[in-house]
């Protein structure tokens, strides 16, 4: 298990990939977000997207899918995140980009009230496969610190 004890400033994890469907970009854009240029080539054609075009939530929604994966497969003690700040769609995600995401722990703080947990801050970059940045945004992250051992 990972605690904020094992956590190291600057650290940088490089999270995977997610591959971008036509299929899934249009059926996000008819669940939640039905502007014109995320559920048609045409009326996106005459945007300054020139195609049809991922939503930022659905962006979002995949990086999450990303990041929950390691989170999980890593055993994290995590405990969910209070939000993001500085959230910034950088360029248009299509269907066909594969984007990957890595971020860099940018401060660790132990709770002062809460002696059992803690935060840190990660300045998270989305790249497409050309590695051009597509999404940026810094998350604030609760994680439980490590419980004394037996002995102390």
């Amino acid at each position: 298990m990972i605690y904020l004890e094992d956590l190291e400033l600057g650290a940088e994890t490089h999270f995977g990939s997610y591959e971008v469907t036509r299929e899934e970009v249009l059926d996000f854009a008819r669940k939640y977000d039905p502007q014109p240029f995320h559920l048609s080539d045409e009326a996106a054609a005459k945007t300054h997207f020139g195609r049809l075009a991922a939503s930022g939530w659905h962006t979002c929604a995949m990086v999450m899918a990303v990041i929950a994966r390691n989170v999980v497969e890593t055993e994290q003690a995590g405990l969910g995140s209070p939000g993001i700040d500085e959230l910034r769609w950088l360029k248009p995600v299509y269907p066909g980009d594969t984007l990957h995401v890595a971020s860099r722990i940018v401060d660790i703080r132990p709770s002062r009230s809460k002696p059992d947990i803690g935060s840190f801050r990660s300045a998270t970059t989305v790249t497409n496969q050309d590695g051009v940045p597509v999404l940026t945004f810094t998350s604030i992250v609760l994680m439980r610190r490590r419980p004394p051992s037996p002995s102390s």
